[in-house]
């Protein structure tokens, strides 16, 4: 059983910057990928990052060049850094974690989400 907690968001102004983090326990991070989710208020489910256990990443196309997916294996810790937030980048961000094929997915295992609000 692998257990999930996102933390990190909060109330940011259009511009402004958050990092997220999500601590795993229970199981072995570091042979897993993770990726993070959002979703925003009344939409469907987006996925924004993965990061494989490698170190390769990949992200939506809308958050290219602001936000960053990183993870700290000693820690059994993932991060997103969120620069230059819109509006549009409001939502319940969640973590989700496991082999390749569950993350891509969203599949694997999931945090309980944080809340991101970007508004003046």
């Amino acid at each position: 059983q692998v257990q999930l907690v996102e933390s990190g968001g909060g109330l940011v102004q259009p511009g402004g910057s958050l990092r997220l983090s999500c601590a795993a326990s229970g199981s072995i991070f570091s042979r897993y990928s993770m990726a993070w989710y959002r979703q925003a208020p009344g939409k469907q489910r987006e996925l924004v990052a993965i990061i494989t256990s490698g170190g390769a990443t990949t992200y939506v196309a809308s958050v290219k060049g602001r936000f960053t997916i990183s993870r700290d294996n000693a820690k059994n810790t993932a991060y997103l850094q969120m620069n230059s937030l819109k509006p549009e980048d409001t939502g319940v961000y969640y973590c989700n974690t496991g082999f390749a094929a569950t993350v891509n997915s969203g599949t694997g295992y999931w945090g309980q989400g944080t809340q991101v609000t970007v508004s003046s």
